[in-house]
């Protein structure tokens, strides 16, 4: 019995899971096939595998479009894959952190609309924020709400709320600004 245990813990794993880690791999590479460029850019994929994705994308024909994700498959069996699938999740919304840094944005927005002096919490989060911008999209959002509107203004403030909030911390810039 302690041989086996051994043999076990020291063995490859069998060919079927092999087989089954590499049709994953395909699969990934299929799924980075259907994203736009803008997405794929947020991605961070190594630039062999981006490039062969944009090929990827051009073909029309099946067959080589098929043996094309075949070869991006196993372009990405030399590469770390969980970057990439944990870029993909982003995208898909699926990532618990990313579902609560999107909550607390929209919380942040409601707090401007309700309240105009939320602007210097913003102030204090983002030093670098236009505040004179936002104040505006404000302005222009309570009135659209007023006259029943596309909320156009609605979206942005939540738009310049996201570009902020992915730009690093003030403590991460640096203090030597000089």
């Amino acid at each position: 019995m302690q041989e086996e245990d051994f043999t076990e813990s020291t063995s490859r794993p069998s060919k079927t899971k092999q087989k089954e880690a590499m049709h994953e791999l395909r699969d990934l590479g299929a799924e980075l096939v259907e994203l736009s460029v803008g997405q794929l850019k947020k991605i961070n994929l190594p630039e062999n595998i981006y490039e062969a994705v944009r090929e990827c994308q051009k073909i029309t024909a099946h067959g080589a479009r098929r043996r094309q994700i075949q070869y991006l498959g196993k372009l990405m069996r030399a590469v770390d894959d969980e970057p990439i699938r944990a870029g993909l999740a982003l995208l898909r919304g699926e990532s618990s952190a990313e579902t609560a840094r999107l909550h607390r944005l929209e919380r942040t927005r409601q707090r401007l609309l309700d309240d105009e002096t939320t602007l210097s919490d913003i102030a204090a989060t983002w030093p670098g924020a236009d505040l004179q911008h936002l104040r505006q999209l404000r302005r222009n959002a309570l009135k659209e709400q007023e006259g029943n509107k596309p909320p156009k203004n609605f979206r942005a403030i939540f738009q310049v709320l996201q570009e902020l909030d992915s730009q690093p911390a003030a403590s991460e810039a640096g203090d030597g600004d000089e």
